[in-house]
Protein backbone atom coordinates (compact mmCIF):
# COMPACT_ATOMS: atom_id res chain seq x y z
CA UNK A 1 0.00 0.00 0.00
CA UNK A 2 1.69 3.29 -0.97
CA UNK A 3 1.66 6.12 1.02
CA UNK A 4 -0.21 8.41 -1.10
CA UNK A 5 -2.75 5.64 -0.77
CA UNK A 6 -3.03 5.48 2.62
CA UNK A 7 -3.24 9.45 3.31
CA UNK A 8 -6.58 9.49 1.15
CA UNK A 9 -8.05 6.63 3.38
CA UNK A 10 -11.11 7.92 5.54
CA UNK A 11 -10.39 8.48 9.30
CA UNK A 12 -10.34 5.87 11.30
CA UNK A 13 -11.42 8.01 14.92
CA UNK A 14 -14.97 8.97 14.44
CA UNK A 15 -15.10 12.93 12.96
CA UNK A 16 -16.64 14.16 16.43
CA UNK A 17 -13.15 13.06 18.55
CA UNK A 18 -11.19 15.82 16.77
CA UNK A 19 -8.99 18.57 17.96
CA UNK A 20 -10.71 22.24 17.98
CA UNK A 21 -9.56 23.04 14.42
CA UNK A 22 -8.15 26.40 13.25
CA UNK A 23 -7.96 27.88 16.98
CA UNK A 24 -4.24 28.84 16.75
CA UNK A 25 -2.16 31.09 15.32
CA UNK A 26 1.37 31.49 14.76
CA UNK A 27 1.93 33.67 18.03
CA UNK A 28 -0.27 31.47 19.95
CA UNK A 29 1.77 28.49 18.73
CA UNK A 30 5.10 30.19 18.97
CA UNK A 31 3.84 31.06 23.08
CA UNK A 32 3.01 27.28 23.39
CA UNK A 33 6.66 26.12 22.72
CA UNK A 34 8.50 29.38 24.69
CA UNK A 35 6.71 29.01 27.45
CA UNK A 36 7.48 25.35 27.70
CA UNK A 37 11.49 26.43 26.97
CA UNK A 38 10.49 28.37 30.45
CA UNK A 39 13.50 31.51 29.05
CA UNK A 40 13.20 32.67 32.54
CA UNK A 41 14.15 29.49 33.77
CA UNK A 42 16.38 28.78 31.70
CA UNK A 43 17.94 31.74 32.44
CA UNK A 44 18.43 32.07 36.46
CA UNK A 45 18.92 28.29 36.66
CA UNK A 46 20.27 26.83 33.54
CA UNK A 47 23.00 29.95 32.13
CA UNK A 48 23.98 29.81 35.88
CA UNK A 49 25.15 26.35 36.18
CA UNK A 50 26.28 25.90 33.16
CA UNK A 51 28.73 28.57 33.40
CA UNK A 52 29.90 27.10 36.48
CA UNK A 53 29.63 23.26 35.52
CA UNK A 54 30.33 23.78 31.94
CA UNK A 55 32.93 26.73 29.87
CA UNK A 56 32.03 29.79 32.16
CA UNK A 57 32.15 33.07 30.64
CA UNK A 58 32.07 30.97 27.07
CA UNK A 59 28.03 29.88 27.56
CA UNK A 60 26.93 32.23 25.26
CA UNK A 61 28.58 30.74 22.63
CA UNK A 62 27.40 27.10 23.84
CA UNK A 63 23.77 28.55 23.21
CA UNK A 64 25.16 30.05 19.70
CA UNK A 65 26.02 26.29 18.97
CA UNK A 66 22.86 24.71 20.42
CA UNK A 67 21.00 27.92 17.66
CA UNK A 68 23.41 26.44 14.56
CA UNK A 69 21.88 23.02 15.26
CA UNK A 70 18.25 23.84 16.30
CA UNK A 71 18.07 25.83 12.90
CA UNK A 72 19.47 22.29 10.99
CA UNK A 73 17.49 20.56 12.42
CA UNK A 74 14.35 23.04 11.58
CA UNK A 75 15.39 22.88 8.08
CA UNK A 76 14.32 19.12 7.95
CA UNK A 77 11.87 19.21 10.49
CA UNK A 78 9.74 21.90 8.83
CA UNK A 79 10.06 20.42 5.12
CA UNK A 80 8.46 16.82 6.53
CA UNK A 81 6.02 19.30 8.73
CA UNK A 82 4.35 20.33 5.62
CA UNK A 83 3.32 17.33 4.45
CA UNK A 84 2.15 15.62 7.80
CA UNK A 85 -0.42 17.02 10.42
CA UNK A 86 -0.80 14.69 13.61
CA UNK A 87 -0.85 15.66 17.05
CA UNK A 88 1.68 12.74 17.65
CA UNK A 89 4.28 14.82 15.91
CA UNK A 90 7.38 12.78 16.63
CA UNK A 91 6.69 9.39 16.71
CA UNK A 92 4.31 10.62 13.91
CA UNK A 93 7.26 11.79 11.46
CA UNK A 94 9.13 8.62 12.68
CA UNK A 95 6.29 6.42 11.49
CA UNK A 96 6.62 7.84 8.27
CA UNK A 97 9.65 8.02 8.03
CA UNK A 98 10.97 4.70 9.63
CA UNK A 99 8.29 2.81 9.71
CA UNK A 100 5.50 1.66 12.17
CA UNK A 101 7.66 0.23 14.95
CA UNK A 102 10.29 3.07 15.11
CA UNK A 103 6.75 5.12 14.99
CA UNK A 104 5.39 3.13 18.10
CA UNK A 105 8.80 3.40 19.86
CA UNK A 106 8.96 7.15 19.67
CA UNK A 107 5.24 7.30 21.08
CA UNK A 108 6.01 6.14 24.00
CA UNK A 109 9.63 7.92 24.33
CA UNK A 110 7.84 11.21 23.86
CA UNK A 111 5.14 9.98 26.64
CA UNK A 112 8.05 9.11 29.29
CA UNK A 113 10.00 12.06 28.12
CA UNK A 114 7.40 15.03 28.45
CA UNK A 115 6.05 13.12 31.84
CA UNK A 116 8.89 13.42 33.24
CA UNK A 117 9.72 16.55 32.37
CA UNK A 118 6.10 18.09 33.55
CA UNK A 119 6.03 16.28 36.52
CA UNK A 120 9.73 17.03 37.94
CA UNK A 121 8.74 20.54 37.15
CA UNK A 122 6.11 20.58 39.86
CA UNK A 123 9.53 20.32 42.30
CA UNK A 124 11.02 23.41 41.42
CA UNK A 125 7.70 25.17 41.18
CA UNK A 126 6.48 24.13 44.96
CA UNK A 127 10.09 24.93 46.25
CA UNK A 128 10.16 28.18 44.11
CA UNK A 129 6.59 29.29 44.99
CA UNK A 130 7.58 28.33 48.79
CA UNK A 131 10.35 30.56 48.99
CA UNK A 132 8.00 33.08 47.81
CA UNK A 133 5.47 32.92 50.12
CA UNK A 134 7.65 32.76 52.88
CA UNK A 135 8.39 36.17 52.46
CA UNK A 136 4.78 37.43 52.61
CA UNK A 137 4.74 35.11 56.21
CA UNK A 138 2.77 32.38 54.57
CA UNK A 139 4.16 29.11 55.63
CA UNK A 140 3.25 25.75 53.72
CA UNK A 141 5.02 22.65 52.60
CA UNK A 142 6.22 23.10 49.01
CA UNK A 143 3.88 19.95 48.14
CA UNK A 144 0.95 22.38 48.91
CA UNK A 145 1.95 24.57 46.17
CA UNK A 146 2.60 21.67 43.59
CA UNK A 147 -0.79 20.41 44.13
CA UNK A 148 -2.62 24.11 43.92
CA UNK A 149 -0.88 24.38 40.72
CA UNK A 150 -1.32 20.53 39.58
CA UNK A 151 -5.58 21.49 40.03
CA UNK A 152 -5.59 25.01 38.16
CA UNK A 153 -3.26 23.39 34.98
CA UNK A 154 -5.93 19.97 35.20
CA UNK A 155 -8.96 22.49 34.70
CA UNK A 156 -6.82 24.57 31.84
CA UNK A 157 -5.68 21.31 30.27
CA UNK A 158 -9.19 20.05 30.33
CA UNK A 159 -10.94 22.62 28.88
CA UNK A 160 -10.29 24.82 25.07
CA UNK A 161 -6.49 25.61 24.22
CA UNK A 162 -7.09 28.80 23.13
CA UNK A 163 -7.61 29.71 27.05
CA UNK A 164 -4.26 27.88 27.76
CA UNK A 165 -2.35 30.21 24.80
CA UNK A 166 -4.04 33.22 26.50
CA UNK A 167 -2.35 32.51 29.92
CA UNK A 168 0.69 31.39 28.37
CA UNK A 169 1.00 34.69 26.31
CA UNK A 170 0.47 36.76 29.43
CA UNK A 171 3.08 35.11 31.90
CA UNK A 172 5.62 34.49 29.11
CA UNK A 173 5.75 38.64 27.81
CA UNK A 174 6.40 39.50 31.06
CA UNK A 175 8.72 37.25 31.58
CA UNK A 176 10.72 38.79 28.78
CA UNK A 177 10.06 42.05 29.73
CA UNK A 178 11.08 41.76 33.03
CA UNK A 179 14.75 39.92 31.87
CA UNK A 180 15.46 42.54 29.17
CA UNK A 181 14.77 45.50 31.17
CA UNK A 182 18.21 43.96 33.33
CA UNK A 183 19.98 43.35 29.94
CA UNK A 184 19.30 47.10 29.25
CA UNK A 185 20.59 48.20 32.31
CA UNK A 186 23.60 46.17 32.46
CA UNK A 187 24.28 47.75 28.64
CA UNK A 188 23.53 50.89 29.32
CA UNK A 189 26.14 50.73 32.97
CA UNK A 190 28.61 48.63 30.72
CA UNK A 191 28.67 46.11 32.71
CA UNK A 192 31.23 45.45 35.44
CA UNK A 193 34.54 46.68 33.69
CA UNK A 194 33.44 47.20 29.96
CA UNK A 195 31.31 45.36 27.52
CA UNK A 196 33.31 42.31 25.94
CA UNK A 197 32.48 39.95 22.73
CA UNK A 198 35.05 37.40 24.43
CA UNK A 199 32.62 35.44 25.59
CA UNK A 200 31.63 33.96 22.01
CA UNK A 201 35.30 33.88 21.58
CA UNK A 202 36.33 29.73 20.43
CA UNK A 203 39.13 30.06 22.85
CA UNK A 204 36.14 30.47 25.73
CA UNK A 205 33.49 28.64 24.27
CA UNK A 206 35.86 25.34 24.20
CA UNK A 207 37.11 26.08 27.47
CA UNK A 208 36.66 24.11 30.63
CA UNK A 209 34.13 21.45 30.44
CA UNK A 210 32.46 22.71 27.10
CA UNK A 211 30.32 19.47 26.47
CA UNK A 212 28.51 20.27 29.72
CA UNK A 213 27.85 23.78 28.70
CA UNK A 214 26.33 22.09 25.55
CA UNK A 215 24.28 19.99 27.46
CA UNK A 216 22.40 22.88 29.82
CA UNK A 217 22.32 24.95 26.44
CA UNK A 218 20.47 21.98 24.86
CA UNK A 219 18.24 21.63 27.98
CA UNK A 220 17.10 25.27 28.14
CA UNK A 221 15.73 24.83 24.91
CA UNK A 222 13.62 21.81 25.27
CA UNK A 223 9.95 22.76 24.54
CA UNK A 224 11.09 24.46 21.31
CA UNK A 225 10.13 21.16 19.19
CA UNK A 226 6.38 21.10 19.81
CA UNK A 227 4.87 23.26 17.07
CA UNK A 228 3.56 20.15 15.14
CA UNK A 229 1.93 18.92 18.39
CA UNK A 230 -0.60 21.53 17.96
CA UNK A 231 -1.01 21.40 14.21
CA UNK A 232 -4.46 20.13 14.05
CA UNK A 233 -5.24 22.64 15.66
CA UNK A 234 -3.54 25.62 14.15
CA UNK A 235 -5.15 27.70 11.33
CA UNK A 236 -3.02 27.28 7.93
CA UNK A 237 -0.78 24.41 9.87
CA UNK A 238 1.28 24.05 6.72
CA UNK A 239 2.22 27.67 7.19
CA UNK A 240 1.71 28.35 10.90
CA UNK A 241 3.58 24.96 12.09
CA UNK A 242 6.67 26.15 10.10
CA UNK A 243 7.22 29.72 10.76
CA UNK A 244 6.09 28.51 14.68
CA UNK A 245 9.00 26.31 14.48
CA UNK A 246 11.74 29.21 12.96
CA UNK A 247 9.87 31.98 15.34
CA UNK A 248 10.71 29.94 18.21
CA UNK A 249 14.83 29.04 17.65
CA UNK A 250 15.02 33.13 16.69
CA UNK A 251 13.36 34.17 19.67
CA UNK A 252 14.64 31.77 22.54
CA UNK A 253 17.88 31.52 20.69
CA UNK A 254 18.46 35.29 20.84
CA UNK A 255 17.07 36.09 24.07
CA UNK A 256 19.51 33.26 25.70
CA UNK A 257 22.35 34.45 23.76
CA UNK A 258 21.87 37.93 24.65
CA UNK A 259 20.63 37.54 28.38
CA UNK A 260 23.53 35.39 28.98
CA UNK A 261 26.28 37.77 27.44
CA UNK A 262 25.04 40.15 29.84
CA UNK A 263 24.80 38.61 33.00
CA UNK A 264 28.82 37.21 31.93
CA UNK A 265 29.63 41.40 31.49
CA UNK A 266 27.62 42.58 34.44
CA UNK A 267 30.22 40.46 36.62
CA UNK A 268 33.19 39.75 33.96
CA UNK A 269 34.43 37.24 32.35
CA UNK A 270 37.56 36.93 34.57
CA UNK A 271 35.44 37.01 37.95
CA UNK A 272 32.65 35.21 36.25
CA UNK A 273 33.41 31.00 38.16
CA UNK A 274 34.83 31.86 40.97
CA UNK A 275 31.62 34.46 41.67
CA UNK A 276 29.43 31.87 41.39
CA UNK A 277 31.53 29.54 43.20
CA UNK A 278 31.19 31.35 45.88
CA UNK A 279 27.53 31.24 45.95
CA UNK A 280 25.71 29.24 48.17
CA UNK A 281 22.65 29.33 45.63
CA UNK A 282 24.45 29.76 41.89
CA UNK A 283 21.03 30.35 40.59
CA UNK A 284 20.47 32.82 42.62
CA UNK A 285 22.77 35.05 40.61
CA UNK A 286 20.27 36.24 38.06
CA UNK A 287 18.57 38.12 41.39
CA UNK A 288 21.66 39.64 42.59
CA UNK A 289 22.33 41.27 39.42
CA UNK A 290 19.09 42.51 39.36
CA UNK A 291 19.27 43.91 42.32
CA UNK A 292 23.02 45.39 41.87
CA UNK A 293 21.77 47.35 38.00
CA UNK A 294 18.17 47.76 38.50
CA UNK A 295 17.01 47.51 41.99
CA UNK A 296 15.26 45.56 44.52
CA UNK A 297 12.00 45.92 42.76
CA UNK A 298 12.75 44.32 39.34
CA UNK A 299 14.79 41.03 41.43
CA UNK A 300 11.54 40.82 44.04
CA UNK A 301 9.51 41.21 40.22
CA UNK A 302 11.56 38.30 38.81
CA UNK A 303 10.96 36.01 41.93
CA UNK A 304 7.19 36.28 41.30
CA UNK A 305 7.88 35.68 37.53
CA UNK A 306 10.04 32.95 38.48
CA UNK A 307 7.32 30.98 39.92
CA UNK A 308 4.59 31.46 36.88
CA UNK A 309 7.50 30.62 34.40
CA UNK A 310 7.82 27.59 36.07
CA UNK A 311 3.80 27.54 36.10
CA UNK A 312 3.96 28.01 32.19
CA UNK A 313 6.01 25.10 31.22
CA UNK A 314 4.21 22.92 33.71
CA UNK A 315 0.88 24.17 31.60
CA UNK A 316 2.51 23.88 28.34
CA UNK A 317 4.34 20.35 28.79
CA UNK A 318 0.97 18.96 30.90
CA UNK A 319 -0.67 19.97 26.94
CA UNK A 320 1.69 18.06 25.26
CA UNK A 321 1.65 15.41 26.61
CA UNK A 322 -2.73 15.18 26.86
CA UNK A 323 -1.94 15.33 23.10
CA UNK A 324 0.02 12.41 23.20
CA UNK A 325 -2.33 10.07 24.89
CA UNK A 326 -4.78 11.49 22.24
CA UNK A 327 -2.52 10.66 19.25
CA UNK A 328 -1.18 7.33 20.85
CA UNK A 329 -5.22 6.29 22.07
CA UNK A 330 -6.72 7.23 18.11
CA UNK A 331 -3.73 5.22 16.35
CA UNK A 332 -4.59 2.31 18.74
CA UNK A 333 -1.19 2.37 20.25
CA UNK A 334 -3.36 2.54 23.68
CA UNK A 335 -6.66 2.30 24.86
CA UNK A 336 -9.17 4.09 22.85
CA UNK A 337 -10.80 6.30 25.08
CA UNK A 338 -7.61 7.98 25.25
CA UNK A 339 -8.34 8.83 21.42
CA UNK A 340 -11.59 10.67 22.25
CA UNK A 341 -12.11 14.31 22.79
CA UNK A 342 -14.30 16.44 24.74
CA UNK A 343 -17.71 16.61 22.88
CA UNK A 344 -17.67 20.36 23.78
CA UNK A 345 -14.32 21.84 24.02
CA UNK A 346 -12.37 19.53 21.68
CA UNK A 347 -9.92 18.72 23.90
CA UNK A 348 -7.59 15.78 24.63
CA UNK A 349 -9.55 15.57 27.78
CA UNK A 350 -9.17 11.52 28.85
CA UNK A 351 -5.19 12.20 28.28
CA UNK A 352 -5.16 15.33 30.52
CA UNK A 353 -7.26 13.75 33.54
CA UNK A 354 -4.29 10.56 32.84
CA UNK A 355 -1.44 13.29 33.16
CA UNK A 356 -2.92 15.11 36.00
CA UNK A 357 -3.49 11.62 37.38
CA UNK A 358 0.40 10.30 37.00
CA UNK A 359 1.78 13.91 38.23
CA UNK A 360 -0.09 13.75 41.51
CA UNK A 361 0.80 10.24 42.29
CA UNK A 362 4.50 10.47 41.42
CA UNK A 363 4.88 13.78 43.74
CA UNK A 364 3.37 11.82 46.17
CA UNK A 365 5.81 9.32 46.12
CA UNK A 366 8.70 12.03 46.50
CA UNK A 367 6.18 13.43 49.59
CA UNK A 368 6.24 10.27 51.21
CA UNK A 369 10.15 9.17 50.32
CA UNK A 370 10.96 12.65 52.04
CA UNK A 371 12.95 13.39 49.21
CA UNK A 372 14.32 17.30 47.79
CA UNK A 373 12.18 18.85 45.34
CA UNK A 374 14.55 20.21 43.72
CA UNK A 375 17.57 18.04 44.24
CA UNK A 376 15.62 15.01 43.16
CA UNK A 377 12.24 15.05 41.63
CA UNK A 378 13.34 18.58 39.60
CA UNK A 379 16.79 17.37 38.77
CA UNK A 380 16.05 13.38 37.91
CA UNK A 381 13.35 13.38 35.85
CA UNK A 382 13.45 16.59 34.01
CA UNK A 383 16.84 15.14 33.07
CA UNK A 384 15.03 12.16 31.85
CA UNK A 385 13.06 14.41 30.04
CA UNK A 386 15.68 15.95 28.18
CA UNK A 387 17.27 12.82 27.26
CA UNK A 388 14.08 11.60 25.54
CA UNK A 389 13.43 14.75 23.90
CA UNK A 390 16.89 15.41 22.26
CA UNK A 391 16.24 11.20 21.42
CA UNK A 392 13.23 12.15 19.70
CA UNK A 393 14.62 15.24 17.94
CA UNK A 394 17.72 12.93 16.81
CA UNK A 395 15.14 10.10 15.27
CA UNK A 396 12.79 12.97 13.68
CA UNK A 397 16.10 14.08 11.75
CA UNK A 398 16.61 10.81 10.36
CA UNK A 399 12.89 10.24 9.47
CA UNK A 400 13.45 13.38 7.18
CA UNK A 401 15.45 11.86 4.48
CA UNK A 402 13.93 8.18 4.67
CA UNK A 403 10.39 9.87 3.98
CA UNK A 404 11.83 12.12 1.19
CA UNK A 405 13.77 9.18 -0.18
CA UNK A 406 10.56 7.39 -0.60
CA UNK A 407 8.85 10.37 -1.74
CA UNK A 408 10.94 11.93 -4.25
CA UNK A 409 8.47 14.31 -5.72
CA UNK A 410 7.66 16.22 -2.26
CA UNK A 411 11.06 17.31 -1.88
CA UNK A 412 11.89 20.68 -1.40
CA UNK A 413 15.52 20.14 -2.44
CA UNK A 414 18.54 18.36 -1.17
CA UNK A 415 19.68 20.53 1.34
CA UNK A 416 15.74 20.15 3.51
CA UNK A 417 15.45 16.92 3.13
CA UNK A 418 18.32 15.26 3.02
CA UNK A 419 21.72 17.36 4.31
CA UNK A 420 20.46 19.35 7.25
CA UNK A 421 18.10 16.51 9.14
CA UNK A 422 21.21 14.16 8.52
CA UNK A 423 23.60 16.74 9.68
CA UNK A 424 21.35 17.52 12.55
CA UNK A 425 20.96 14.01 13.56
CA UNK A 426 24.54 13.49 13.64
CA UNK A 427 25.00 16.63 16.05
CA UNK A 428 22.09 15.48 18.15
CA UNK A 429 23.33 11.73 18.93
CA UNK A 430 26.72 13.35 20.10
CA UNK A 431 24.68 15.63 22.61
CA UNK A 432 22.80 12.99 23.86
CA UNK A 433 26.31 11.02 24.67
CA UNK A 434 27.30 13.87 26.55
CA UNK A 435 23.96 13.88 28.72
CA UNK A 436 24.52 9.98 29.48
CA UNK A 437 27.93 9.94 29.97
CA UNK A 438 27.81 13.24 32.27
CA UNK A 439 24.13 12.34 33.72
CA UNK A 440 25.80 11.85 37.15
CA UNK A 441 27.14 15.28 37.25
CA UNK A 442 23.68 16.44 36.14
CA UNK A 443 21.59 15.43 38.43
CA UNK A 444 23.57 14.70 41.49
CA UNK A 445 22.91 11.09 41.49
CA UNK A 446 24.66 7.71 42.27
CA UNK A 447 25.96 6.07 39.20
CA UNK A 448 23.20 3.24 39.76
CA UNK A 449 20.55 5.65 39.89
CA UNK A 450 21.51 7.17 36.84
CA UNK A 451 22.35 4.39 34.34
CA UNK A 452 18.38 3.92 36.07
CA UNK A 453 17.15 6.74 34.98
CA UNK A 454 18.48 6.94 31.34
CA UNK A 455 17.43 3.49 30.87
CA UNK A 456 13.80 4.68 31.26
CA UNK A 457 13.94 5.84 27.54
CA UNK A 458 15.49 2.71 26.11
CA UNK A 459 12.54 0.75 28.00
CA UNK A 460 9.96 3.08 26.84
CA UNK A 461 11.19 2.89 23.42
CA UNK A 462 10.92 -1.05 23.61
CA UNK A 463 7.68 -0.81 25.01
CA UNK A 464 6.88 1.11 22.10
CA UNK A 465 7.96 -1.39 19.45
CA UNK A 466 6.19 -3.52 21.27
CA UNK A 467 2.77 -1.97 21.24
CA UNK A 468 3.23 -0.92 17.43
CA UNK A 469 3.87 -4.78 17.10
CA UNK A 470 1.16 -5.94 18.67
CA UNK A 471 -1.03 -3.78 16.70
CA UNK A 472 0.22 -4.96 13.65
CA UNK A 473 -0.65 -8.46 14.12
CA UNK A 474 -4.27 -7.65 15.53
CA UNK A 475 -5.20 -4.73 12.91
CA UNK A 476 -2.49 -4.43 10.10
CA UNK A 477 -4.64 -1.91 8.11
CA UNK A 478 -4.41 0.93 11.59
CA UNK A 479 -1.37 -0.34 11.84
CA UNK A 480 -0.50 0.98 8.28
CA UNK A 481 -2.25 4.22 8.89
CA UNK A 482 -0.04 4.95 11.90
CA UNK A 483 1.15 8.71 11.58
CA UNK A 484 -0.87 10.25 8.82
CA UNK A 485 -3.22 12.64 8.57
CA UNK A 486 -7.21 12.57 10.33
CA UNK A 487 -9.58 14.57 8.47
Amino acid sequence: MSYEHIDTLPPLAPAANQLRKGTLGVGAVTFFVISAAGPLVAIAGGAPLGMLLGNGPGMPGSYLITVIILALFAVGYCALARHITNAGAFYAFAARGLGGVAGGAASMIALIGYNTMQIGLYGMFGAAAQSLFQQAGINLPWWAYSYIAMASIAVLGYRQVDLSAKVLTLLVAAEYLCVLVLDVAIIAKGGASGLSAAPFAPSRVFAMSPSIGLVFAFACFVGFEATTIYGEEAKDPKRTIPLATYFSVVLIGGFYMLSSWCLVNAIGTNKLVGFLGGLQDPTRFLFLMANRYAGHWLSLLMSVLFVTSVYAGLLAFHNSVARYFFAMGREGLLPQYFGKTHHVHQSPHTGSVAQSVLAAVVVLIFVIAKQDPVLSLFSWLTNVGTLGVIALMAIASFAVPAFFARNRHLSDGIFSSFIAPVVAGALLVTVLYFIVINFSLLTGASKLLSYSLTGLILFAAIIGGILSIRLRAADPARYKSIGFEKI
